[in-house]
């Protein structure tokens, strides 16, 4: 029985989570205030002040790092990668040290992870980061060169759900067609085939359905309009695509559960934007369909909003004839983040390596 420990960094926070193999025995999220984190100049910095706030955590349980297998960590802002769960090698850290494609608090998750398995003679991991990309090359075409289509999305929630539905049934998940769809803040869409991601919307600031709090898919010849107008600053129309597009535009809130409440008192805005939402998010199925030349296993649904029975009889009333649908709500990604350490030690699966 291996024992791991689970790091996942946010901005403002970093949830652990203690396993013994796949059985949590307790998850913490450790907050940091904004004074906390304004004091240092860079991811980087923060290194120690969070390792320092895990491991008296882990004292206060009784626990040190001696006592762990393993350390798996949430992947950062490394450069487009195959999926998979990947060692901490020193190129790796370095990237992850530098933010190769950004800075984000998750770009600590593999440092820390690594400098506390090295102390003790431990392997540390990263499992399927946001930076995944196994699009295929048609996939990537726009329409102009300089602005290719990207690879970002929920990589490692996909990733878990897909392969958690080929092992309850007996499957294997490199040979399935499956349209997996994530709903959470943001919304992505993707269609896997054997194995692989080949074609996914943009979960952030790009194609595909809008959610919660992203614009998703704008008419573009009007958006450049609207960037030229003279109204906004090039952050205020970043703002408007990524944080406050979606049921934030239209309705002034986030909260998912909020609209479907208002959709129950009869509000027809609600109504309206909510079908709204459902019809492009399944638009975005039927076109991950056509990449599977209409040959799908199984759609999966997933994220937060996958816990609305409202939004799933919907989906599933313009979906289901392409496929059968399996729901797995939430997003448990310290346990995805488990299960990909896990998959490599008990030999089901070859470390990626990077």
């Amino acid at each position: 029985m291996a024992k791991l420990l689970v790091i996942n960094p946010g901005s403002t926070s970093t949830k652990i989570g203690v396993f013994e193999d796949e059985k949590l025995l307790f998850e913490e999220t450790l907050r940091h205030s904004t004074e906390e984190i304004t004091q240092y100049g860079s991811i980087f910095e923060q290194k120690d002040f969070r390792k320092n706030i895990i491991l008296d955590f882990l004292a206060s349980k009784d626990l040190k790092p001696a006592d762990f297998d393993a350390f798996v960590g949430r992947g950062g802002m490394l450069k487009p990668i195959t999926g998979g769960t990947y060692p901490v090698t020193d190129d790796l850290l370095e990237d992850l040290k530098i933010g190769k494609t950004g800075q984000h608090a998750s770009n600590l998750g593999g440092i820390l992870a690594r400098e506390i398995g090295d102390e003790v003679g431990k392997p540390s991991f990263i499992v399927d980061p946001v930076v995944v990309d196994e699009m295929q090359p048609l996939a990537r075409y726009s329409g102009l060169p300089e602005l290719p289509r990207r690879s970002v999305f929920h990589a490692l929630n996909q990733k878990a759900v897909a392969k958690r539905y080929a092992k309850e049934n007996g499957k294997k998940y490199d040979e399935l067609r499956l349209i997996v769809v994530h709903m959470g803040g943001g919304v992505s869409v993707g269609a896997h085939l054997n194995g692989k991601v080949v074609d996914i919307f943009n979960a952030l600031d790009g194609d595909g359905a809008f959610s919660p709090e992203r614009a998703g898919a704008v008419p573009p010849g009007d958006l450049v309009k609207l960037c030229f107008s003279g109204k906004y600053t090039e952050q205020e129309i970043y703002k408007k695509l990524v944080g406050g597009g979606g049921f934030n535009a239209y309705m002034g809130t986030n909260d998912a559960r909020i609209v479907e409440g208002k959709c129950a008192e009869g509000d027809k805005e609600a109504i309206e934007l909510y079908d709204a939402f459902v019809y492009q998010v399944c638009k975005n199925v039927g076109s991950q369909a056509t990449v599977l030349e209409g040959k799908v296993d199984q759609i999966i649904l997933t994220g937060g909003i996958a816990y609305s029975k409202l939004a799933v009889s919907k989906i599933k009333e313009r979906v289901e004839w392409i496929a059968p649908v399996t729901v797995y709500p939430g997003e448990d990604e310290l346990l995805a983040l488990a299960q990909g350490a896990l998959r490599v030690m008990n030999g089901e699966e070859e470390a990626m390596k990077y």
